[in-house]
C-alpha cells in the first residue's frame, strides 16, 4: 500500500473517530459474509459502528489521542466498534452478541475506556455495570422518592383529619337530634300540669 493511500485512509479514520473517547476491539475472523452482514445490521440498530482495519493504520490515526492505548501490543487486521450511549452500553451489546450462536466467532479482544486499555475479561466486567440510561433511572428514582413519601404522608394526614371532622359532625348531629326529642316532650308536660292546677283552683275557693 502506497504512502498516499495510507494517508488517505488515516485521514478518513481520524474523521470517523473524531470525538470518540471509548471503543472496543472485536474479532470477526472466521465469520461468513452473511453473518458479518447480519452482525453489522444489529449493531447499527444500536447506533454502533464496526470497522475492520489494519492495526498499523489504526495506530497512526489514533496517535496522541485517548484511543491510542487500545492498539498497543496488537497486530494484524482487527475490527473495532464504537458508539451506543456509552462504553457500558457498548460492552453490553458486544457481550450479548458474542453469546449468540450465529456469531460464535465474534468475541471481544479488548479496547480503551477513558484513556485506559481494557483486556477482554475487563470488557465482560464493564458489561455488568449499569448503563447511562439505567444510572439516570436509578438517580431519578432516588430524587422522586422523598417527594412521593412526603405526598403520601400529607395525604394520609389529610385523610385522617377529614375522617375525624366527619365523625365529629355526625356526633353533633346525633346530639342535636336527641336534644330536640327531649325538648319536644317538655311543653306537653307543662300544659298538663297547668290544666291540673286550673281545675284544682276552683275547688280550693269553694
Amino acid at each position: 500500500m502506497s504512502k498516499f493511500v495510507k494517508d488517505l485512509i488515516t485521514d478518513q479514520l481520524k474523521r470517523e473517530l473524531n470525538g470518540v473517547q471509548d471503543l472496543l476491539l472485536v474479532n470477526v475472523v472466521g465469520m461468513s459474509a452473511n453473518d458479518t452482514s447480519s452482525l453489522r445490521k444489529q449493531l447499527r440498530e444500536k447506533n454502533i459502528k464496526l470497522m475492520v482495519i489494519k492495526n498499523s493504520l489504526a495506530r497512526r490515526a489514533t496517535e496522541g489521542t485517548e484511543l491510542a492505548p487500545a492498539f498497543e501490543g496488537s497486530d494484524g487486521t482487527l475490527a473495532m466498534v464504537w458508539g451506543a450511549s456509552d462504553i457500558v452500553a457498548l460492552a453490553k451489546e458486544v457481550v450479548r452478541l458474542a453469546a449468540v450462536k450465529e456469531f460464535d466467532k465474534f468475541t471481544a479482544r479488548g479496547g480503551v475506556m477513558g484513556g485506559q486499555p481494557l483486556r477482554p475479561e475487563e470488557v465482560a466486567q464493564v458489561s455488568k455495570w449499569p448503563s447511562r440510561e439505567e444510572q439516570l433511572s436509578i438517580l431519578l428514582g432516588q430524587i422522586l422518592a422523598p417527594g412521593a413519601m412526603l405526598a403520601s404522608q400529607l395525604t394520609s394526614v389529610g385523610g385522617a383529619l377529614a375522617s375525624q371532622i366527619k365523625q365529629k359532625a355526625e356526633g353533633d348531629d346525633e346530639a342535636a337530634a336527641s336534644g330536640e326529642g327531649a325538648g319536644g316532650g317538655a311543653p306537653a308536660g307543662d300544659a298538663a300540669a297547668a290544666e291540673a292546677s286550673a281545675e284544682a283552683a276552683p275547688e280550693a275557693s269553694a
